[in-house]
This record gives C-alpha cells, structure tokens and sequence, in this order.
C-alpha cells in the first residue's frame, strides 16, 4: 500500500514539471544567410565562382543540371514556435555565367 501510495504522489509531482514555463527554447537557423546587399553586388555575367564568394556555397544544387543553385534560409523561434523562410535562386547560362534570380531577393532593389 505505502508503495502505490509513493508511485501515485511522485506521478503527480512529476506531472507538474511536464509544461514548466521557465525552459528556455533555443532559435534553430538554418541554411545560407543571403542578404538584400549581398544580391546587390551580383551583376549577370559573373561567373560561378564569382557567386560562389558572394553568396556561399550553395544549400542545394540540382543534380542535373548545374545551372541552378538554391539558396534556402529557414529560422524557427524557439519561444514562438514562428517560422520564417527566405529562398533564392541562381540561374546560369550554359557558359557558366549569372544569367537570372528567382525567389525572395530582386537584385539592386528591395526585399520581398
């Protein structure tokens, strides 16, 4: 008896720790930080590894085709639970050369 009387009190006691209010959350980056200025100095015609100094290594590359580089960037606020995203795409011309930008950015100009 005195021992399921000791399970049940520690059960409840327990219990209470389940959603303490005090447990920091920690933010969770992740990907390429690509900024408004960073977009800014690219310029069509500039190769790849003049991007590739730019803005990073790429977070994605398509498999098939390596015209197309993905930069992705995700943050989710550990307080909050809010996610953000920003995402851009590099497109190159057979050539190897900056040929267009898709995606969150517009270049010389302001955020989405």
């Amino acid at each position: 008896m005195q021992k399921i009387l000791i399970s049940v009190i520690a059960a409840i006691l327990l219990s209470g720790c389940a959603e303490f209010p005090g447990v920091y959350k920690i933010d969770i980056p992740q990907g390429n930080v690509v900024t408004q200025e960073m977009v800014d100095t690219l310029r069509p015609g500039m190769t790849q590894n003049q991007v590739r100094y730019v803005l990073g290594t790429p977070l994605i590359t398509d498999t098939f085709s390596s015209n197309r580089w993905d930069y992705v960037y995700r943050n989710q606020y550990g307080e909050t639970g809010t996610v953000t995203q920003q995402q851009l795409t590099v497109l190159f011309d057979d050539a190897g050369r900056l040929s267009g930008l898709a995606g969150d950015f517009r270049p010389g100009g302001q955020q989405q």
